[in-house]
């Protein structure tokens, strides 16, 4: 039993800390390290958007997982990857982040559109659970140093 108080009292003085250091890394290197956004990291850096992201912000973003990316047609993630394509890659990037910092509890039980980076608007409902035009969010306020991370199961695509 002293052993379980004593694992306890250690394990409640390293949370803080640890939670502490996370929000001390940005959003990209929060998705680095994450381990589940390497094709969103790719395509981050593919678009050139790796010192936007690391920049003061605060920005939120709607970070699609490695397994999201997988629901996309075949051959989807490898086009959007080319050069060519790099206008379309940044603007489906862009539309994945909102200036500023929205927290979950900034739109719990309320239905919102938010205008995007990219330009369009973001249909976004919080009235059971929480959605992203057709994303849901798996895990919500990821806090970096410079705005916060939710985590989608699917990649969101403007209109335009």
């Amino acid at each position: 039993m002293k052993l379980i108080q004593k694992l306890a009292v250690a394990l409640l003085l390293v949370l803080p800390f640890s939670a502490a250091k996370a929000a001390d890394k940005d959003i990209v290197d929060t998705a680095v390290g994450a381990g589940t956004f390497n094709t969103l990291v790719a395509a981050v850096q593919a678009a050139d958007l790796v010192d936007t992201l690391k920049g003061d912000g605060p920005f939120t973003v709607f970070a699609p997982t490695d397994e999201a990316f997988a629901k996309l047609p075949a051959g989807t993630v490898e086009d959007l990857l080319k050069p060519e394509n790099k206008d379309k890659l940044v603007a489906i990037l862009t539309y994945h982040v909102v200036p500023g910092k929205v927290m979950s509890s900034d739109i719990a039980g309320k239905k919102a559109d938010v205008a995007s980076v990219q330009g369009d608007t973001i249909a976004v409902d919080a009235t059971d659970g929480v959605k992203v035009d057709d994303a849901n969010v798996v895990t919500a306020d990821i806090e970096t140093s410079n705005g916060v991370i939710h985590v989608i199961d699917s990649v969101i695509l403007p209109a335009s």
